[in-house]
This record gives C-alpha cells, sequence and structure tokens, in this order.
C-alpha cells in the first residue's frame, strides 16, 4: 500500500469554515481583506503575511505550471508562477487540493478556477500555522512536458539565523497577520517559499528515518551539532532554523523510502514542493531524492560499574508487554546487559499489563516482567527481581487498557531491596526515621497518588534499598506527557506549552517528597529517575532541583552530550537521573542506543549513574 502520511490521519478535509470565519477576520484585520481576485496570480493569492488576502474568495484562470503530484492522503498538486512578482515575501508556489487522486502531470502548464482557503492541519486548536490552498479546483491543461520553474536553494545562507517574529500580543502572540521578513526570521524564509519548488544540496540525517517514511535533515552542519551528527535542542530561545523535514511524492511501494541514522548523510539533496503537515511543519515533498550515505553511526556502550560502584538506570521500554515480538524482549533485553553493562537497579517506564492494550480490567504485569527477565537472562545478564506497584485500571494515562507503570528491577547479587508492606496504588507512602536514618513506610510505595498533579498520569514509584549497607532511595518516575503542546512552528510565537503546567506540579511533588526525606537524614543518597518528558532547561527541572535538594545529573555532561531522545531533527533531552547532595561525586551517561537510529527497540535513550554510597 501507498505510504499516507500522518496528517491523512486527522483528514484531508477543507478548512472551509474555518477559512471563512477565524482566519478571514484575521485577515481583515491586517488591513488586507481589501485585495482583488480578478486576474490573480499565485503571489497575489499568497501574499505578504501567512493569511492570504483573498481567503474565502473565488480565483480564475490562475496560471503555472505543475511542480509535484500527491495522489494519496492530502491528494491534489502544487503550481508555481514562471513570471515572479520580485517581492521575496510573496510565494510564487500554492497547493491544489483536489480531494480525489489529481489527472494532471508534472510539467502541465494549467489555469485554475477554485475557491481560496487557508487549511490548519490539525484543527484550530492545534496552534499550527494555515497552508495556504486553492480549492473545488477547475483546472485546465494549456501542454506538457514544460520544463519546471527553477528551484530556490535552501541553505546555510538563504536561513536566517533567527527563528521567528515574536507574535503580536494583541492578537494572542500569533504572528498570522504580522508582514513576512523572509531575510530576518527562517519561519518567515520558508513561509515566503511555501508551495514553491526548492532543492536542498547534500545535507547531513539530523532524525533517523521513522515508521512514516519521513527524515529530518539540516542545512546548517555546524549548527548546535551533537558529537554523533544530530542538532542538539539547548533552550527554547534558540532554535536550529536549519532543519527541515524531508518526504517523497512517491508511494513506497513504487519506490522504496531510504533508511538513514542520524549522522549519515543525504548525497544529491532533494528536490519538490514545500509543504506544511501537521508533523513537522515546513516539509520537502521530495520530487528527486539523493541517496543516503552510511556514516555508520554506532550504538553505545557504558562501562561496567566496579566492585564499590552502584549502578542505577532508567529505561522506557515503550509499551513493553507479552504480546509484542520475543525479538523486542531480546533486544530491549541485549541493550540493558552489553550496552548498559547489567546496572544494579533499572527503573522501567511503559511495562504495560499482562495483555497490553486488551481493555478488560487487567492490571498485574508479572508476565511481562517475568518474559523481560528471562530474556535478560538469556542474554548472559543477571536474574533480576522486580518490585512495582500495579495502578488502577485505566488512571495512569497512556494506551488506554495498557495500564502502564514504572518497575524496580535490582540484582540482589549486588544490591537488596528493603520491603516495608508494599503500597496498593492509592495509597501514599511517607517517611519516617529508622534509627539514625530514614525510612519509607511502603516501599514499594506511591507518592501522594491521591494529589491532582498526577490525574491521569503515571504515579511515582518509591523504593528503599541497600547497598554495602547504606540505604539509597529511588524514586521512578514518568511524568505527564507534552500531548496538547504546540509546535515549534505554531502561529503562537512563542508556542504554548499547555502540558508544561502539570509537570511542574508533578516537579514540585517530588521535589517536596526528597525534602521529607533529607529533613530527617540530610545526608541520605536519593536519586530521582525515569521519563521526566521535559528539558533540563525546563521549568520541570527548575521544580525538581528547587531548594538544592536536587540535581540534574545531564548536567554534567558536555552540552553536546545532553539529549536522550531525538524529535523533529532536534536531539533532545526527555530522561533524566537527578541526584541528592548526599550523593557526592558520580558518572553520568546518557547511552544512546535508540533515538538516532531508524531501527529502534524504543525511542528514549537510557540513563545511567554511578556513584558510590
Amino acid at each position: 500500500m501507498p505510504h499516507i502520511p500522518r496528517s491523512a490521519a486527522v483528514g484531508a478535509v477543507v478548512a472551509t469554515a474555518l477559512a471563512a470565519g477565524l482566519l478571514a477576520t484575521t485577515a481583515t484585520a491586517s488591513g488586507v481583506s481589501g485585495a482583488s481576485a480578478e486576474g490573480a496570480r499565485v503571489h497575489d493569492i499568497q501574499g505578504t503575511t501567512r493569511l492570504s488576502p483573498l481567503v474565502g474568495q473565488q480565483v480564475s484562470d490562475v496560471p503555472g505550471i505543475v511542480t509535484g503530484v500527491r495522489g494519496y492522503g492530502s491528494k491534489g498538486f502544487w503550481i508555481q508562477d514562471t513570471r515572479a512578482d520580485g517581492d521575496r515575501a510573496t510565494s510564487e508556489g500554492i497547493f491544489v487540493y483536489t480531494s480525489s487522486a489529481p489527472t494532471v502531470k508534472t510539467g502541465d502548464a494549467v489555469k485554475v478556477s477554485g475557491t481560496v482557503t487557508e487549511y490548519v492541519p490539525g484543527g484550530a486548536s492545534s496552534g499550527n500555522q494555515s497552508l495556504t490552498q486553492i480549492t473545488k479546483p477547475t483546472v485546465t491543461v494549456e501542454s506538457s512536458g514544460n520544463a519546471l520553474p527553477a528551484p530556490v536553494t535552501v541553505d546555510a545562507k538563504s536561513v536566517p539565523s533567527a527563528y521567528a517574529p515574536k507574535g503580536d500580543p494583541a492578537a494572542g502572540n500569533s504572528v498570522n497577520a504580522l508582514p513576512l521578513k523572509p531575510r530576518s526570521y527562517a519561519l518567515d524564509h520558508y513561509e515566503s517559499l511555501e508551495g514553491m519548488n526548492v532543492r536542498v544540496g547534500s545535507s547531513r540525517v539530523v532524525g533517523a528515518t521513522d515508521p512514516y517514511s519521513e527524515l529530518w535533515v539540516t542545512v546548517k552542519p555546524h549548527e548546535s551539532a551533537t558529537g554523533r551528527g544530530g542538532a542538539r535542542y539547548g533552550s527554547y530561545g534558540s532554535q536550529n532554523t536549519g532543519r527541515l523535514q524531508i518526504q517523497q511524492l512517491a508511494p513506497v511501494s513504487e519506490q522504496p523510502f531510504p533508511k538513514a541514522d542520524v549522522g549519515d548523510v543525504l548525497t544529491g539533496g532533494a528536490e519538490g514542493p514545500l509543504d506544511f503537515n501537521q508533523f513537522g511543519g515546513y516539509t520537502l515533498t521530495a520530487r528527486t531524492l539523493g541517496k543516503i550515505a552510511d556514516k555508520g553511526l554506532e550504538r553505545e556502550k557504558t562501562r561496567p560499574q566496579r566492585k564499590g560502584e552502584l549502578a542505577v538506570a532508567t529505561y522506557n521500554v515503550e509499551n513493553l508487554d507479552p504480546g509484542d515480538p520475543q525479538a523486542k524482549f531480546d533486544a530491549l533485553a541485549s541493550a540493558v546487559v552489553t550496552n548498559l553493562a547489567a546496572p544494579d537497579i533499572v527503573a522501567l517506564e511503559e511495562i504495560q499489563d499482562n495483555n497490553g492494550a486488551k481493555n478488560d480490567g487487567t492490571v498485574a504485569a508479572d508476565q511481562t516482567l517475568k518474559k523481560f527477565t528471562d530474556a535478560i537472562v538469556a542474554a548472559g545478564g543477571p536474574r533480576y527481581e522486580w518490585r512495582t506497584v500495579d495502578p488502577e485500571n485505566n488512571k495512569d494515562g497512556g494506551e488506554p487498557g495498557g495500564n502502564i507503570r514504572q518497575v524496580f528491577l535490582f540484582n540482589p547479587e549486588r544490591v537488596s531491596f528493603t520491603d516495608r508492606g508494599a503500597g496498593d496504588a492509592t495509597t501514599a507512602t511517607g517517611v519516617v526515621r529508622a534509627g539514625k536514618g530514614a525510612a519509607l513506610t511502603h516501599s514499594p510505595g506511591r507518592i501522594a497518588p491521591a494529589d491532582a498533579a498526577w490525574t491521569n498520569s503515571r504515579k511515582p514509584l518509591a523504593g528503599e534499598f541497600s547497598f554495602r549497607g547504606r540505604t539509597v532511595f529511588v524514586i521512578a518516575n514518568h511524568f505527564a506527557s507534552k500531548g496538547g503542546d504546540e509546535s515549534l512552528t505554531s502561529h503562537h510565537q512563542p508556542p504554548v506549552r499547555s502540558s508544561e503546567t502539570q509537570r511542574v506540579r508533578q516537579g514540585e511533588a517530588v521535589n517536596s517528597f526528597v525534602r521529607e526525606i533529607r529533613a530527617v537524614r540530610k545526608d541520605a543518597d536519593v536519586l530521582v529517575v525515569g521519563d521526566i518528558n521535559d528539558f533540563e532547561f525546563s521549568a520541570t527541572t527548575k521544580a525538581l532541583e528547587a531548594g538544592g535538594a536536587l540535581r540534574a545529573g545531564i548536567k554534567t555532561l558536555p552540552r553536546s552530550e545532553r539529549y536522550s531522545y531525538v524529535f523533529q531533527g532536534n536531539s533532545q533531552v526527555l530522561d533524566q537521573i537527578l541526584v541528592s547532595p548526599g550523593v557526592g561525586p558520580f558518572r553520568y551517561d546518557s547511552v544512546h542506543v535508540n533515538a538516532e537510529f531508524a531501527e529502534q527497540n524504543s525511542d528514549h535513550d537510557p540513563q545511567v549513574v554511578r556513584f558510590r554510597p
């Protein structure tokens, strides 16, 4: 079957009502609604802002050369005017949405009549920018086999270093009505080329080929480069402007999409119309696509812990359940043994219940864990024991029926678990004094499960361990996801990060619990680990670190190594291990085994810390 882009999942429908309503109002506010549709050419339709001055109006006989045809997903074709107006802000290309497979061919000279609309991929609530297009078209082919307009080269020189203008506060921080400044801002530059025939030369891959037949390249080789070929995401105010998503116009059934890892090179580049979609924003839909030069990226291996060192790791195993292929269990187990060097304690995230996403009330995960720990032994690792607290059915978010939770694995030959009356899903563990030290009232136990911070989210799992006579507290976390946040290409600048509010509350709750432990014993060894779902510079991490209770271990790495996940070509931090002051000197490693590769067993890279309690 042909590849259908994820944008098709939200429906390749025309947002006619939206175009005639909200976006038309915005265009009127900008003072451009009086533009004439009579005799309009493509640049007249595109205008000098993100919204067409002709939105909602009928246009007739708009001339252009067909530069690309898409017969699947959002069906239609692109045309480009060969008679440019000389204004850098106005695009000469536009998408013609046909709803059914188009009959034109690349190189056809056509005249198109139809309605000008602004389509928002993902809907208006997504915050995405809109795509200017002609809908309900009538098309006349005047000739075929014409030469295509010369492509505009997108490269390090043409893309500005500043990412986007600040949105207009009077318009809710929207940039929609602002005049485009393509020489000043990268987003404006890309918008000024929307629908046009563009090309990139040979470019480094910064986002591996994904299951949807897409990859990301950078046209700026030195921009925020990681040591392994990626582009590191270092702050909200410093975007990687050279990133560009690459798709292909040919269905994969006719032309397989190249498989690439981060650091590989797309030799020969790509050429085709510049699209905008929900899953990545500006996308070069390649009519011609180069080849991948394999640069041989290898999966990292961390060193084994020494006799007196305790090694604690965190690993998001991506919805693991017994129904997954044995190959996934084996690969994840091999990573624990070979790449992570069999840590003494491994906090797992996204362990599903015994029948996975089957929504029948099952919450136990003992079969999942037995299958995984057996695979670790088969891979040459230790016989790990486990501790967890089963969640209430469908109360912790994630895939419905899957009941993901955190789990502690530990090697009983190296470390012991202190069992103190395991709590259930709704019982909170607390901190009490035990002799000269601190202890948990429930181990394993959940932290404040009734707190609103954990609504429809995973509750932290706290455990008390003993290593060479020293008590070590580990808190395993899986904070709320970033679902609902606006993309970096949002028309709101800065984008709205709505999900951050809950994660900050979660960070505050965990920080408060750590303080309770340290109030009993100031030099207690406490590790907060897991999929924090937020960056090392985020408000969430600041909440966790507040008052000096914790320190984000990943900040001890060189900046080029601070990442655990790759999203839309940005190598970024989501998984973390934070340590209390009592831990003392430690060594931190983000072990890159998944996120940079087309072949993944999880989309997260595990983290490990080693120290001497």
